[in-house]
C-alpha cells in the first residue's frame, strides 16, 4: 500500500503496487507490517507532542502548515516569522521528551465536531471535517482532530530527537525529527563521529573544544 484516500465519508481506498491481478467480486486479505506501523505510530504521536511543545515555547500563533510522517522520521511545517534559537530547539525537544517519559495514555475518541472544538481540539486549517470526528487526546498537553495511527501510551515513542530546523518559505519553518530506533541510531552516529574527532585530535570534552578553537585561530592568523 503506497497511499490511502478517503473519496467520501465512510470509504477508505487503498492505493497499492502489486503484481497480483485483482478480480472484481473477489475478497483480499491485507496484512499490516507491524514493525513499520509501530515506528510510524511513534512518529505520528510525536508530531502531536511537537506541535503542542512549539505552542508552549513560541506562542499560540503556531499553526500547522504541513507534515509528513513515516517509519524513519517525521517532518512538521509550521507558521513562525523567524528561525528558532538553539535554546528554543532544546526547550521544545525537552518538553516532548518530558511527556514521553510521563507515560501518558493516548486517548482516541469519536465525537461530534462541535463537541471536539468545545473541548479545545485543534483542527487543521482548510481541512474538511464531517459531523463526526476522531479526537486524539494526550491529557494535559495535546488534543487534536486526527484520523491517523497513534501509540497507546507516550512511553511507546521511547525517545524524541530533533534533527534539523530550517526555513521552508517566508513565515514557514520546518522541523525534522525522529523517534524510537531512529533517534537512537541518529545519536549513535553522532557519538561515533565525535569519537573519531577525539581520536584524531587526541583530546576530549572541553580540551577538545579548546583545541579546535586554537586550530581555527591558527588557520586564520
Amino acid at each position: 500500500i503506497i497511499d490511502t484516500k478517503k473519496p467520501v465519508d465512510g470509504i477508505h481506498a487503498h492505493i497499492v503496487e502489486t503484481d497480483v491481478k485483482f478480480t472484481i467480486g473477489d475478497s483480499y486479505l491485507l496484512f499490516v507490517n507491524k514493525s513499520n506501523r509501530e515506528l510510524t505510530m511513534a512518529n505520528h504521536t510525536a508530531t502531536h507532542l511537537l506541535q503542542a511543545a512549539l505552542i508552549e515555547v513560541l506562542g499560540t500563533h503556531i499553526k500547522q502548515a504541513g507534515s509528513n510522517v513515516g517509519a524513519n522520521r517525521l517532518r512538521f511545517d509550521f507558521t513562525h516569522p523567524e528561525g528558532l534559537t538553539k535554546d528554543e530547539v532544546l526547550k521544545v525537544e525537552s518538553l516532548v521528551n518530558r511527556e514521553i517519559f510521563k507515560s501518558i495514555d493516548v486517548r482516541p475518541e469519536t465525537m461530534s465536531r462541535d463537541e471536539a472544538l468545545s473541548k479545545g481540539a485543534m483542527a487543521l486549517f482548510g481541512e474538511k471535517y464531517g459531523d463526526e470526528v476522531r479526537v486524539i487526546d494526550i491529557p494535559g498537553f495535546s488534543i487534536e482532530l486526527c484520523g491517523g495511527t497513534h501509540v497507546q501510551n507516550t512511553k511507546d515513542i521511547s525517545l524524541f530527537k530533533i534533527i534539523s530546523e530550517s526555513s521552508l518559505s517566508t513565515g514557514i519553518r520546518r522541523i525534522e525529527a525522529c523517534t524510537k530506533n531512529g533517534a537512537i541510531d541518529y545519536l549513535n552516529s553522532k557519538s561515533s563521529i565525535l569519537e573519531k574527532i577525539e581520536n584524531l585530535l587526541s583530546a576530549k570534552g572541553d580540551v577538545l573544544l579548546k583545541k579546535i578553537g586554537q586550530l581555527q585561530k591558527d588557520t586564520f592568523e
